[in-house]
């Protein structure tokens, strides 16, 4: 595979490319907005990161820096990376787009939370992430995955 991860421009080429995704919505439109208000320059921080196929993004994930103090689920009170939004094009899956995705996210050596998509989870347990034990976030709606690159996750 010749392709690399690279920090997404949040520009109107973008947001075209993310409709073809399932999971656009309320993030994507709210960019949309920023942009028609010019807000939003090319040069701006993007939490967006994709891979393209030629000119053509084909897989794309959200990573947001958050706080120790909004860290609930990891041993240690360190900062972490939240990951959403990790999506391939039904055409280039299997191909290991999204395995790309993730180890890019390792790569910050900080660890990572996630809420895995409907039957995903052989992925993620493909990639280390392991069931997060917190009674609070299932209250939320949630069932995060964790990724530590020491293995400290709460248990």
């Amino acid at each position: 595979m010749d392709s690399k991860v690279e920090r997404l421009l949040i520009n109107y080429k973008t947001l075209e490319e993310f409709k073809k995704f399932k999971e656009y919505g309320l993030q994507e439109l709210s960019m949309l907005d920023d942009l028609q208000e010019n807000i939003i320059e090319n040069d701006s921080y993007s939490p967006f990161y994709g891979i393209y196929f030629g000119d053509k993004l084909v897989a794309r994930m959200s990573l947001y820096e958050r706080k120790a103090k909004y860290n609930h689920y990891f041993e240690i009170q360190e900062d972490f990376l939240e990951l959403w939004k990790l999506e391939v094009l039904p055409d280039y899956q299997h191909k290991g787009y999204g395995q790309q995705l993730v180890e890019f996210a390792k790569g910050f050596g900080i660890p990572i939370k996630t809420n895995p998509r409907v039957k995903s989870q052989l992925f993620w347990d493909k990639m280390g992430f392991e069931a997060a034990v917190y009674d609070v976030e299932r209250d939320l709606g949630e069932n995060p995955l964790l990724w530590h690159p020491n293995g400290l996750t709460k248990s």
